[in-house]
């Protein structure tokens, strides 16, 4: 007996679309922290609206007795404003796809490596995206373009307004303990410091070769997820395979935000059959971006050689 598009339709959701969420998350070291730490599930809007301070009350200060108290108002806050995005991943059936597979375990097998090709390219996807640059089309603007000077990223201009840059090294190029301790220093207020490092394979090798064998300590959290990883001032510094090349970013995972929307968070449509084609296809849908409400607390390292 041939593969009934509804019954493949009820399988893909309740057994795999789980599934293709979790491992999603699973697939590269930021996605998995985002899960855990920094994803927010909000429900719409025209645009992601982000209030940001950046400036003290001037009306206050130390008086006696019966001073006059400055009542002088100043501005201290903006508005960053991010669009959302859209993803999907499409899973297509032939009929002959139908035709050759029948019986309940075919059937089990059929899809689930349709979803897993769908899972593998939805999380190469979004994992691309969150070190893309401003020119990516469609895509929400990734670390590369936020973490940098001079630009302008959630409709503020960080040329006139330099408390929107984040702390750049755009001249170190033989990665070096004492530099990296730099970074992390300008990204540094009172005990509110970068709590992840991500990088290439290549720059973490450097780092790895540079550190002596007591201080190679791993982050349990991270190595239970697959993720390799060391701990540099008692945070992890993780291989991630979509960093930028030549590229270390130290990360304040408290002012970095995955917003996603509540009600396309993963959907999945159901097979539906076109009537010019011979095939049944399903899509799996996503719609959030990625927001950075405080760059001065992260920094990048942007041209590390080994």
């Amino acid at each position: 007996m041939a593969i009934n598009l509804g019954e493949i339709g009820s399988i893909t959701q309740k057994y795999f679309v789980p599934k293709l969420v979790d491992n999603i998350f699973k697939s590269n070291p930021l996605l998995q922290r985002a899960k855990q730490k920094w994803m927010e599930k909000i429900d719409g809007g025209t645009k992601i609206i982000i209030p940001v301070a950046y400036a003290q009350t001037t009306a206050a200060g130390w008086y006696t007795g019966a001073d006059t108290l400055s009542t002088t108002a100043n501005d201290q806050f903006d508005n960053a404003e991010f669009d959302w995005v859209q993803a999907y991943a499409n899973i297509t059936i032939s009929r002959k796809d139908e035709l050759m597979n029948s019986g309940k375990e075919q059937v089990v097998n059929f899809v689930k490596g349709k979803v897993q090709m769908a899972e593998k390219t939805l999380a190469d996807k979004l994992g691309t995206a969150i070190y893309s640059g401003a020119s990516a089309s469609l895509q929400f603007i990734g670390l590369d373009t936020a973490l940098a000077i001079d630009r302008s990223y959630g409709g503020i201009d960080s040329t006139t307004y330099t408390w929107w840059d984040a702390q750049v090294d755009s001249t170190t190029t033989q990665i070096t303990i004492p530099a990296l301790r730099t970074l992390v220093g300008q990204c540094t207020i009172g005990s509110d410091k970068p709590s992840v490092f991500t990088t290439t394979q290549t720059i973490y090798d450097c780092i790895y070769n540079l550190l002596q064998p007591q201080q190679r300590f791993m982050d349990s959290e991270t190595a239970n997820g697959g993720f390799v990883n060391l701990l540099f001032e008692g945070k992890p510094l993780i291989v991630d395979s979509h960093a930028t090349t030549s590229a270390l970013y130290a990360l304040n995972e408290d002012y970095i935000h995955l917003f996603v929307h509540k009600d396309e968070d993963f959907r999945f449509e159901p097979f539906i059959k076109p009537t010019n084609q011979n095939v049944a296809t399903a899509k799996i849908y996503w719609m959030g971006c990625m927001a950075i409400d405080n760059p001065r607390m992260c920094g990048i390292m942007t041209a590390v050689t080994n």
